[in-house]
């Protein structure tokens, strides 16, 4: 049972994190940057919100441990 709830969760964080990505391109492009740039703006942001759920993962088994 634990192992399907982490991969849900997990599952469910490359969503976000992979909207957010796509979101940030959409608004770069409607702001009028390159291709390129918006595709660096969405790695950014996929990358930033990969980590912050890494982040909040180890305080939170931190503080069940």
């Amino acid at each position: 049972m634990k192992i399907a709830v982490v991969l849900l969760t997990t599952a469910l964080i490359i969503v976000i994190a992979v909207l957010a990505g796509a979101g940030a391109a959409k608004l770069a492009r409607m702001d009028g940057a390159t291709r390129p740039t918006a595709l660096k703006q969405a790695a950014t942001t996929f990358a930033a919100v990969i980590t912050l759920a890494a982040a909040v993962t180890a305080a939170l088994a931190a503080l069940v441990t």
